[in-house]
């Protein structure tokens, strides 16, 4: 693995994907870091549903009126859901979670996209969170908060140019400080 600021700085939202399909244990990998991520009290509200089927990522892609599109080319997503009854910290568990999967990806050399579903609606205005739960037999009382694309890159991104690290949003001491 390489220097965690170097990993952070490479990884760049991928929406353009390759045709190559992704290496089964690397998508073990994937899980694995997954299942590792952190929530609070180890409660592990979130679930995990993998998606390979190109007509399942097709019909996905159309589950939000904007940036579901390119759910369509990618080589697989993964849906992060939670149960809402056990925890009042789901969104947050399952935020750290799509994060460590895009990581992990990039740390694994492939590219992703997260694509917000919580609180999203189609062109039609019905709810993204209802389209994805409907197509992927989710129960009721599971929410989607994300589905992260995933695929080798078709390009690579710029890294994080440091020189637009926002400084001024360090506050030492209180708000305003320093």
């Amino acid at each position: 693995m390489e220097n965690f600021l170097e990993l952070l700085k490479k990884r760049r939202s991928s929406r353009l994907f390759t045709e190559e399909p992704v290496d089964k244990d690397i998508v073990c990998n994937l899980m694995k870091a997954a299942l590792m991520s952190p929530s609070g009290h180890r409660i592990n509200p979130w679930e995990f549903i993998l998606v390979e089927d190109k007509g399942m990522l097709k019909a996905l892609s159309t589950c939000k009126e904007h940036g579901a599109a390119l759910l369509d080319g990618a080589s697989m997503a993964v849906a992060v859901i939670a149960d809402t009854e056990k925890t009042d910290v789901w969104i947050e568990d399952c935020s750290i979670a799509s994060i460590i999967i895009q990581l992990a990806a990039e740390d694994m050399g492939l590219g992703s996209c997260w694509v917000q579903m919580r609180r999203r609606s189609d062109a039609d205005g019905n709810s993204a969170e209802d389209n994805v739960r409907a197509l992927l037999g989710i129960p009721a009382n599971y929410a989607v908060l994300s589905i992260v694309a995933i695929g080798h890159k078709s390009r690579e991104a710029k890294p994080f140019d440091e020189e637009r690290l926002q400084w001024d949003k360090i506050h030492i001491g209180g708000f305003g400080g320093e």
